[in-house]
Formats: structure tokens, C-alpha cells, sequence
């Protein structure tokens, strides 16, 4: 028994067809604007490559590029068969190839439905490469005379200007690690020589953060050495007072902002999604309808379409079958080419 069958006159036919050609250059456009998204994405990624720890966030934004160039190649050549449709001896060429070509059309769909989810999902990824890109780059901040990591400092530091953010987690990391240049310490003091030695690594780590972590909004100048030192600043507790330093670490601020950014990118991939699912249920019902026209003669006589030739449970059933089958034959090919090639050829003596 089909499922959601319909009824449709000549009439209703060349209106499913025409509303559907135009449906179809509406998609093309979509996928123009879902391959300016990845584009778009791809960018904003890029501009913090050098605090991410991986290039596997950049999944998303390439399906989205693939994805739009895809989809803009399907619908122009649907559209075109929703026009040749409207003529009968234009659309006997393309009879053999709507079902291979609804398939392709089905995976295309789940593809992008995929897509639209990990566009919701992408905060636990993009929470750990920001956690282990940041670390890493608040290393390499004071090494301004190496070759390759030169730049970090700059970046490190217009980022947490931009972003309004200190640190990994907070103000806190920066106690953590050396972030000034041994070129710039003197050697000869008894406190840089005290720290050193103080410390397992032989790093030179003090109570302080670099000049970007300053909020230039706080009354106060900025405190941005000895923060933990009470009794170096006039008036100060910093257990209590709310300190002139960004308080949000940039993995949060960072993450925040591409979350966001992800979510509403997320919402216009799905919303694309029900576009294309609707256009694909037209292109079914248009060739079922056109397919069950009872007498090829009379192009105006009703005929039936559907969405599902069979019931959902004799569908599943028989694409299980086709599964099924499809392993077997391919199993039954591999051992006889593997049994060819163990035979061992035969040699007749005389």
C-alpha cells in the first residue's frame, strides 16, 4: 500500500512542476549562501589558527563549502528536470535517472542534517583545541627572537584586547608560565636569580600579566605586577577589591564566540535543510505522478503520486534485502577471485 498518495490532474502536475523549478533556483542560491558560510567560518577560524591546537574544527566550515557547491550543481540540474518535465518527449530522457538521481538526492539531505547537528554540538571540540592551543601559545609568548613563533606575542595580546579576556582560564595562568624573555632579565640581581633558582624548571615566574590583560574601563591605573602583593600598592587588597585585570579567561570568551556564531549558522543550515527536504518530497510526488499516467496518449488525464510505493515497514525491509544481497554478491566475487588466483596451474607431463 503507497504511502501519501495523491490524486493529481494535468493541471496540478504542470503547477507542482513549475512551483518546484522555482524552488529549485531559490536552492541554488541557498547553496551559494551555504558556501559563503563555510567560507565565512573558515575565515574567523583561521584568524585564531595560531590558538587552536587542531585543524579537525575545520570539518564543519569544508562541509559547508562541499555542501554548497553540491547543492548548487543538484538544484540547477533538478530545475531542469522540473522544466523538461512540462514536456513529454523532453522527459522520457531523464526517466531512467530519477531514482538513482532521488538517492543521491536522500544521502545529500542526511549529509546536511548531520551538519546542522554538529554545528549545535561543535562546544566540546572547540573547548578542548582552545584549551590546549591557548596553553601552548602563552609558552611560546615571550619568544619574540624566534624564528616561527615571533608573532605569538602580538597575537596573544591583540586577542585578549579584542576578546576582553586574560589568560586560558583567568589572570591566574600567567603566574604559571614564563612570559618574559630572559633577553630582558638582569642576570646579575639577587631577585631574578632567587626566582630562577626557586623554581624546579629554572623559569622565571613572578605574579604578573602582560599589559593586555588591563581593563581600561577600571578607575585605577593598571596593577599589572606584584598583583598578589598587597603591601606593593597604596589601598589595595586584591582577595577582596576587584582587580583592573579582565577577569574572563579566553578560552571562554573565545568559545562563547564561536558557539554563538555556530548556533545561528546552525539554524540557517537546518532551515536550508527543510527547504531541500520539501523540494525533494515535490520531485517525488512529480515522478510518481508522472510514471502511473495511465495512458501516455492523454497527458490530461489524472494519475496518482506518492511518496512511498510501499508501506515504511515493506521499504525498510526490502532496502535490507537490496543490502543484504548487494554483500553477498560482493562476498561471493572476492572468494572466487581469491580461489583463481590459489589454484595452482596444472602441467601435463608427456
Amino acid at each position: 500500500m503507497a504511502v501519501l498518495k495523491v490524486k493529481f490532474s494535468q493541471k496540478r502536475r504542470v503547477k507542482l512542476a513549475q512551483g518546484l523549478w522555482l524552488m529549485n533556483w531559490c536552492s541554488v542560491l541557498t547553496g551559494i549562501l551555504l558556501f559563503g558560510l563555510g567560507i565565512y567560518i573558515k575565515i574567523e577560524f583561521r584568524k585564531q589558527s595560531e590558538v587552536m591546537a587542531n585543524a579537525e574544527s575545520h570539518f564543519v566550515p569544508n562541509s559547508l563549502i562541499l555542501m554548497g557547491t553540491v547543492a548548487c550543481g543538484l538544484n540547477a540540474f533538478t530545475g531542469k528536470i522540473c522544466y523538461d518535465s512540462l514536456d513529454p518527449a523532453k522527459y522520457v530522457k531523464w526517466k531512467l535517472l530519477l531514482k538513482p538521481y532521488l538517492m543521491l538526492c536522500i544521502l545529500f539531505n542526511i549529509f546536511m542534517f548531520v551538519i546542522a547537528i554538529l554545528c549545535f554540538v561543535t562546544r566540546g571540540p572547540l573547548e578542548s583545541t582552545l584549551a590546549h592551543g591557548l596553553k601552548n601559545a602563552m609558552r611560546f609568548y615571550k619568544d619574540t627572537d624566534t624564528p616561527g613563533k615571533c608573532f605569538m606575542k602580538k597575537t596573544i595580546d591583540l586577542l585578549q584586547i579584542e576578546f576582553n579576556c586574560c589568560g586560558n582560564n583567568g589572570f591566574r595562568d600567567w603566574f604559571e608560565v614564563q612570559w618574559v624573555s630572559n633577553r630582558y632579565l638582569d642576570f646579575s640581581s639577587k631577585e631574578v636569580k632567587d626566582r630562577i633558582k626557586s623554581n624546579v624548571d629554572g623559569k622565571f615566574l613572578i605574579d604578573g600579566v602582560p599589559f593586555s590583560c588591563c581593563n581600561p574601563s577600571s578607575p585605577r591605573p593598571c596593577i599589572q605586577h606584584q598583583v598578589t602583593n598587597n603591601s606593593a600598592h597604596y589601598s589595595y587588597d586584591y582577595q577582596t577589591e576587584e582587580l583592573n585585570l579582565w577577569s574572563q579567561g579566553c578560552r571562554e570568551a573565545l568559545l562563547h564566540y564561536y558557539t554563538g556564531m555556530m548556533s545561528s549558522i546552525g539554524i540557517v543550515v537546518f532551515l536550508i535543510w527543510i527547504h531541500e527536504m520539501t523540494v525533494m518530497v515535490g520531485l517525488r510526488y512529480l515522478h510518481t505522478s508522472l510514471e502511473n499516467i495511465a495512458n501516455p496518449e492523454d497527458p490530461e488525464c489524472e494519475s496518482e503520486g506518492w511518496l512511498l510505493e510501499k508501506s515504511v515497514k515493506e521499504t525498510l525491509k526490502s532496502l535490507l534485502e537490496s543490502v543484504k544481497s548487494f554483500g553477498k554478491l560482493n562476498q561471493v566475487e572476492a572468494e572466487g577471485g581469491e580461489e583463481s588466483r590459489t589454484t595452482p596451474a596444472v602441467s601435463t607431463v608427456s
